[in-house]
This record gives structure tokens, C-alpha cells and sequence, in this order.
């Protein structure tokens, strides 16, 4: 090896070393600055009022600032649009990877990129036009004759659901599809060759060997979900309350977005503490996912 090829592989590793602490420093610097920022509003208001309290009136006279609704309504909403949109993304992957021809792949992975494209406002505004109208309908056949419903027009927790799992879709398609691709092709041939249908491979080799990589798929799907703001915004209605699925609701991203424009002193705090509980939210789900996949390779 030549002194100049010396020198640029020495250059070349120092700047790759940088590259990783920077990203190290990112993180670190964003927990630094969220945890600076919100754990002074627990310390004034109180761990209990904060997270068992229900009633978020930040403006009143008497304000309140209890998250649990939001923080249910939040997980709630996640967790059935993962139910919903998980297991369509997953069986779509295994179509494209195992079904489609390369004509009718080419074309469902063209739809799929669009989707990845759109910006979430449209969602929501698409939200507000087509769905919220078709819930509300739902709605009032449901509760026809209620006289304790507070009838939402359709933005509610089953309309922020649908949208949420529809944009979970072009993230769990992209990354279950290479997962399902990169399962050697010696599983799939000893499967067959011992009489197992297409099927029974599918279910009983590739997606088990794949499970890792689905396990990916489906960590960053709920990421986004939980993580949507201006999308839900638009068709969960706003309210804090309970989350069931025909009551306007308020996700943690929509209550920072929606009221951070006018927040001052100690509410403008509050958000940050939510800020925080979400982000402790996305490290707990990627730290699961990661205990998880220890564990498989240790077996």
C-alpha cells in the first residue's frame, strides 16, 4: 500500500468517524434540549396532575393541564391503526415479492411511492372531504336518537385511525418487501420440495425467516403513526377527550402543533412535556423492537 492510498484511507476514516459522532451528537443534543425544556413543568404542576388528570385547560383562570386522555387517545389511536394498516402492508409486501408479476409489481409499487410522496396536509385535507362525511353518516345511524352524544361531523378518533393506518402503508410495504426478498432462496426451495403448498411456504418459512426485517417494517410504521401531526389534526376533531372511537380526540402531536403558536409561560412548558412524553413514547417502541431482536439472534 502506497502513501497516497494510506492518506486516503486515514481521510476517509476520520470523515466517517465524524459522520457517526454527529448523528450521536444529535440525539443527545435533543435530549438534552427536551428534557431542559420539559421536566421544569413537572416539577411546578406535579407528575400527578400532569399524568392522571384528564382535564387540559391551560388558558382558564384555573388552569389545568392533565394529559392522560391525550396520552391514552394517542396510544389508542397508534396502536388500532397499526392493527389496520400493518397487516395490509405486510400482505401487500408479499405480493409484490411473491405473487405479482413484474408488470402488476411495477404498478402497485408506483401507487406506493405516490403514497409515500404526498404530503400529510393532504391526507388530512382528503380526510375532511371524503372520510369525515362517510363517518359522520356511520355516526348518525349509530347514535340516531342519542341524547348524550356530541355528534363530531365525522372528525373523530375512527376517522385520525383510517388516516393513520393509510399512511403507515408505504412504510411497512417498502421495508417488508425487502425483507421477504433477502430470506435466502434455499428456504423457499426446501419448503417446496418437501410438499408444502405456495401458501404454507409464504406463511411457514419466508415470513418467519423474514422476521426480523417485518419487525423494522412495523417499529417505523408505528414511528410514523405515532409521530403524525398535521395529518390528524385535520380529521380527529381537536377535543380532549376519552378515546373511543366516534369522540373528538387530541393526539400528542396535535395538542403541541395546534397550540404552540400562542402558548406562553407555563403552558408554552406543558407542550414540551409532551413533547417529551412523546419522544419517550418513540425511544420505548424502538428500544422493544431492538430488545426483541436481541433476543431472536441470541436464539
Amino acid at each position: 500500500m502506497n502513501r497516497k492510498t494510506k492518506m486516503t484511507e486515514i481521510i476517509a476514516e476520520m470523515i466517517f468517524t465524524a459522520c457517526a459522532a454527529l448523528a450521536i451528537l444529535t440525539v443527545l443534543s435533543i435530549c438534552f434540549y427536551i428534557l431542559l425544556k420539559g421536566v421544569p413543568a413537572i416539577r411546578q404542576v406535579g407528575p400527578k396532575e400532569i399524568f392522571l388528570g384528564t382535564e387540559w385547560r391551560p388558558t382558564a383562570k384555573a388552569p389545568r393541564f392533565g394529559i392522560l386522555y391525550i396520552i391514552l387517545t394517542s396510544l389508542a389511536g397508534t396502536f388500532l391503526a397499526a392493527i389496520i394498516g400493518v397487516p395490509i402492508g405486510i400482505l401487500t409486501a408479499v405480493y409484490l415479492a411473491e405473487m405479482a408479476d413484474p408488470q402488476r409489481a411495477g404498478m402497485v409499487r408506483d401507487a406506493v411511492e405516490i403514497l409515500a410522496g404526498i404530503p400529510s396536509v393532504i391526507y388530512g385535507l382528503l380526510g375532511i372531504r371524503l372520510l369525515n362525511p362517510l363517518v359522520y353518516r356511520l355516526e348518525r345511524k349509530l347514535f340516531a336518537g342519542s341524547e348524550t352524544h356530541r355528534f363530531t361531523g365525522g372528525a373523530n378518533l375512527l376517522s385520525a385511525v383510517l388516516v393513520l393506518a393509510l399512511m403507515m402503508l408505504p412504510t411497512v410495504i417498502r421495508i417488508s418487501e425487502t425483507a421477504i426478498r433477502a430470506v435466502h432462496p434455499g428456504i423457499k426451495a426446501a419448503s417446496l420440495a418437501l410438499g408444502a403448498s405456495r401458501i404454507q411456504t409464504i406463511f411457514h418459512g419466508l415470513l418467519p425467516a423474514a422476521g426480523p426485517g417485518l419487525l423494522s417494517a412495523v417499529v417505523l410504521g408505528t414511528g410514523r403513526a405515532l409521530g403524525e401531526a398535521m395529518a390528524i389534526t385535520l380529521v380527529s376533531g381537536g377535543s380532549v377527550n376519552a378515546p373511543f372511537p366516534f369522540c373528538s380526540v387530541r393526539f400528542l402531536t396535535t395538542a403541541v402543533v395546534s397550540e404552540m403558536g400562542y402558548a406562553q409561560g407555563l403552558h408554552r412548558q406543558m407542550l414540551f412535556t409532551i413533547g417529551l412524553v412523546l419522544f419517550g413514547f418513540i425511544l420505548l417502541v424502538n428500544g422493544t423492537a431492538a430488545a426483541i431482536q436481541r433476543k431472536k439472534l441470541e436464539k
